[in-house]
């Protein structure tokens, strides 16, 4: 009897030990990959015009990173980042542009794609030949395992374009709304709820807000006609930091959670409101 369980139980044993080493054959490890390498269809310098903004402004291409495992080369999908950054920022300018590219290995971005890049994600100035660096990354899921490719370099001179929002013709804009020590009183007291104007397309004022109210941008004081406002004043952060505004519909813009002393920029080219605690 004493044989019989010795026997039963070395058997288990081997067992375990055998269904064990097969779960580690089977487990797939991650044995690195190669860096991208990133080209582009252009040197030197990235040609941007108006009359060709549909025209190609460049092709970036960069080579799989063949991500690899102890089973081979992965299956597994891999997604890449190209980051366009000015020269010397080192990719850390909160206001570089990204483009997120699913499997491909090349991005074709046409002159006004890439000026809008410049103007309203860079925030450039036109008619000014800019350094430029561009690079891209590649990640499994999750951000995992990221690679980075080598950096090109560019110069480029972004043109001016039209302001996304229509700026007041009469170069003046005021605020109104139950946020404001105005009310929704129109016309708004004078100079305390007038912007001051930057240049032709940005204005600013720094005024006390109620928190939780409203507020509209006003062309012309005592004039209901016209205002700019928000297509959806329930955007999460709309109030606090700003965003995008329009011209002549939409809904009132939120005030700040809180009540206080705040900044108002009204950026007419990129179609953006930035709102600042004092």
């Amino acid at each position: 009897m004493k044989n019989i369980f010795k026997y039963l139980f070395f058997s288990s044993l081997l067992a375990i030990t055998v269904a064990s080493c097969k779960k580690d054959e089977a487990r797939n490890y991650f044995e690195g990959g190669t860096n991208p390498v990133l080209t582009s269809s252009v040197s030197n310098t990235i040609a941007l015009d108006y009359t060709m903004r549909d025209q190609e402004a460049i092709k970036l291409s960069w080579t799989n990173p063949n991500y690899k495992f102890t089973s081979g080369i992965g299956s597994q999908d891999v997604s890449y980042l190209v980051e366009i950054d000015t020269s010397g920022a080192n990719f850390t300018n909160p206001g570089k542009q990204t483009v997120a590219v699913s499997k491909d290995l090349s991005l074709s971005i046409a002159q006004g794609q890439f000026n809008d890049y410049l103007l309203n994600q860079l925030q450039l100035k036109p008619g000014m030949s800019h350094n430029l660096e561009i690079r891209v990354k590649s990640y499994m899921a999750n951000n995992a395992a990221m690679l980075i490719s080598n950096v090109l370099k560019f110069a480029v001179t972004p043109y001016a374009i039209p302001p996304k929002v229509t700026p007041p013709s009469g170069g003046v804009l005021y605020l109104v709304g139950d946020a404001t020590p105005g009310g929704w009183n129109n016309p708004v007291p004078v100079p305390s709820q007038q912007f001051t104007q930057i240049s032709p397309t940005f204005y600013e004022i720094t005024v006390a807000l109620t928190g939780g109210k409203h507020y509209l941008f006003l062309p012309k004081n005592g004039d209901w006609s016209h205002k700019y406002a928000v297509k959806d004043n329930t955007i999460a952060g709309l109030g606090d930091s700003g965003g995008d505004f329009i011209a002549d519909s939409g809904q009132d813009i939120p005030a700040p959670t809180a009540s206080g002393t705040y900044k108002i920029q009204a950026d007419f080219q990129r179609g953006k409101f930035i709102v600042t605690k004092q």
